[in-house]
C-alpha cells in the first residue's frame, strides 16, 4: 500500500472520509446543475400544409454546432436556429453528414431567402452560404429536396408552433 494512504490513526481517517464525502457531493452536484434540459421542438407549418417538427437551437453551442457530426434527419424534422436579432446571418455545413435545404425567415416569419442542396463539407475552409437580401432573425435546416417537394418559395408565410417532446 503507498504511504499517502497508510491510515495509522482516527485522524486521518476522519480526513480521507471527509474528502471521499466532498468529492461525492460535488460531483453529484455538477451532474444536477448541468444536466441537460429537455430540447425545445417548434412546430413550423407551411401555407401548403406541410409541417416540420424542429428542433430549436438556441444555445451558443447549438448555433455553433446544429446538425453537424449526426448521420441523419429525419424525414419530417429540421434544426430551427433562433438568433436574439434579426440580421444577416450566414450558415455552412461544416461536418454535416447530409445535405440539407436552407430558408432564411423574417421577424415577421416571412420566408425571405432560400438555398437548395447545400452539400455538407468537411474541408477547410468551408462555404458560408447567405446572408440574405433581407435581414433574418430565424434559419430552418431540413433535408435537401424539402423546398422542391413542399413548394416553399420566398415570400410564404410560416406559422410555429410550441411544443415539447
Amino acid at each position: 500500500m503507498l504511504s499517502f494512504l497508510k491510515l495509522q490513526d482516527g485522524t486521518n481517517k476522519k480526513r480521507i472520509f471527509f474528502l471521499l464525502v466532498m468529492a461525492l457531493f460535488l460531483i453529484s452536484g455538477a451532474l444536477l446543475f448541468n444536466a441537460p434540459g429537455q430540447t425545445q421542438v417548434i412546430t413550423v407549418k407551411f401555407p401548403n400544409g406541410a409541417f416540420l417538427k424542429s428542433e430549436v437551437a438556441d444555445t451558443p453551442e447549438k448555433l455553433l454546432f446544429g446538425l453537424a457530426f449526426r448521420p441523419a434527419l429525419p424525414a419530417n424534422e429540421a434544426m430551427l436556429y433562433i438568433f436574439a436579432e434579426s440580421g444577416p446571418h450566414r450558415v455552412w455545413t461544416k461536418e454535416f453528414q447530409f445535405s440539407v435545404d436552407v430558408i432564411w425567415v423574417d421577424e415577421s416569419k416571412i420566408v425571405v431567402h432560400l438555398e437548395k442542396d447545400v452539400p455538407p463539407c468537411s474541408a477547410n475552409p468551408c462555404t458560408w452560404y447567405g446572408p440574405p437580401p433581407k435581414d433574418a432573425r430565424y434559419i430552418l435546416e431540413t433535408n435537401a429536396g424539402f423546398i422542391d417537394r413542399e413548394k416553399v418559395i420566398v415570400g410564404n408565410q410560416l406559422k410555429f408552433a410550441l411544443s415539447f417532446p
